[in-house]
This record gives C-alpha cells, structure tokens and sequence, in this order.
C-alpha cells in the first residue's frame, strides 16, 4: 500500500479507492468523516503533523485529497507535539482565501515527502469531455448566459471565493461563497424559477486542482431542478462528472439541459 486518500464527503471517495489495484488507506477528518468508505486513520488540523508521520510510518508515498471537507477551525488546546511546527502555517492558511489555504496545505505534504495527486489522475474517466450530455440540447439563450456565466468565473477568480455561478437571461442570478454549489442552489432568489436560468461550474484561474477540483454529480442535477433551474453547464476537461451515465438520464427526465463546455464556445 502506497496510496492514502484524504477523503471527506460524497462518493468520489468510495469511486476512487475501489478504482486502485490494492486498497489505499483511508484517512477521515474528525466530524467530516466519507460517506460510502471506512475509514483507517482519523485525524483533526490540531494532529496534522502525527498524521504525516504516521503515513510515513505505513509506507504512503502517494496522497489523493477527494470529497467534501469544510474547512475547520484551529483549537490551541488540542495540538500535539508533532503538529506545533505547523501551526504558523495553519494561522496563514487560514487567514487566506480557499486557494491560498489548498496551497498551503499542499506545501505541507509535499515538504514532508508524499506526492499530492488528483482524483483526476487515478481515475481520468471522470473527467468531464466536451458536449451535450442531455437529450435537450442549449438554445441560443442559454449559449449566451454560458458564456456570461465564464466571464463571472473568471471575474470571481482574484476573490478565491467559489467555482459556480448562476445566470439567467444574461444577469447573475447568484455566485457561490464559502456554502458551496449546495447553498448557492437552496438560496437562489424567486426570480429564477421564470429565468431559464442555469448553473455555470469551472475551475477558478489557479485552481489547485490536485485538491480541490471542481465536481458534479446526480445530486447536483436533482438541486438545480428543485432551484428551477434550466441547465447545467460545466467546463470541459475540468470538472469531475460522478456516475455520468445516470447524470445524463436523470438531466433527460428532469427536463434539463447538461452540457460540458469548451471555454469560449457559443
């Protein structure tokens, strides 16, 4: 074994670890802990550093970061020896945007040894390939709001504050923050029921991909619809579709369009 992920919520977790040749270790963040796998180790921020050695000590040289994990919060009186030497770290990343705090904690794993890999490289498949996933196909309108929707992202990139917008009729409708694309979908105005709106996802420029890349999934299309929303829209050779197949059947019987974009596509 030498493969750990660092695995949070959702199921990328339980994909990407029943995709390897030999079991990796499974490592949960206490009170984060994967939906569909078990877990090996668990650890906080505050036992970081013995988590390092304990991988060092079990042979790990590769570690995938794949689901959900919010980020936490530093308590003073929990840390542990091994950890102390981080904590200047810890205080700057959390002190940063998500970007900057993904680095930071990149760095920290790198510098002790272990190569950071994305779920993106154990299991390319994945990866979302440019076209029209649906039975229903983008009007000329949503055309138009997919690409003002890549303006957005790609304006909301200096703030490090989410990868997802939505777009109807040409005006942002709403913008992703610290809640995620589940927030951003259960908070989104009235208005947009009658807006055809869609849901726009791509990486933001710099995006530590090895860590944070941008994913869709079944539940992501049931939330749009329950949003009101018309489509969903993702860029192409970045975004990680789960279960693709039932994303497309269930965009048919829901009547939505899902549609993986090439940047600058109209």
């Amino acid at each position: 074994m030498t493969l750990a992920l660092i695995a949070g919520r959702g199921d990328l977790p339980a994909k990407v670890a029943a995709a390897q040749d030999q079991p990796p270790l499974i490592c949960g963040y206490d009170g984060m802990l994967p939906d569909l796998v078990g877990v090996d180790l668990t650890f906080r921020l505050e036992t970081l550093g013995t988590l390092l050695v304990q991988l060092g000590e079990r042979g790990i040289t590769k570690v995938c970061f794949c689901g959900a994990i919010d980020r936490p919060a530093l308590d003073p009186s929990k840390l542990d020896a091994e950890t102390l030497p981080l904590v200047p770290l810890f205080q700057k990343a959390l002190a940063a945007g998500d970007n900057g705090a993904l680095q930071i904690l990149m760095q920290i794993f790198e510098q002790t040894g272990f190569d950071v890999v994305g779920a993106d490289e154990l299991l390319p498949e994945l990866v979302a390939q440019q076209g029209v996933l649906s039975d229903k196909w983008p009007d000329a309108q949503m055309r138009k709001d997919a690409a003002k929707g890549e303006v957005v992202l790609a304006g909301l990139a200096p703030l490090d504050i989410g990868q997802a917008c939505v777009i109807g009729r040409e005006q942002v409708l709403g913008v992703e923050t610290i809640g995620g694309t589940d927030h951003l979908l259960s908070t989104l105005p009235p208005e947009t029921k009658g807006a055809c709106a869609i849901l726009c996802k791509g990486p933001k420029e710099g995006q530590i991909r090895e860590i944070d890349m941008p994913t869709i999934g079944p539940n992501t299309l049931t939330a749009a619809h329950a949003a009101g929303l018309a489509g969903v829209v993702v860029d192409a050779g970045d975004v990680i579709i789960l279960e693709q197949d039932r994303c497309a059947a269930l965009a048919d019987e829901l009547g939505l369009v899902l549609w993986v974009r090439r940047g600058g596509e109209g």
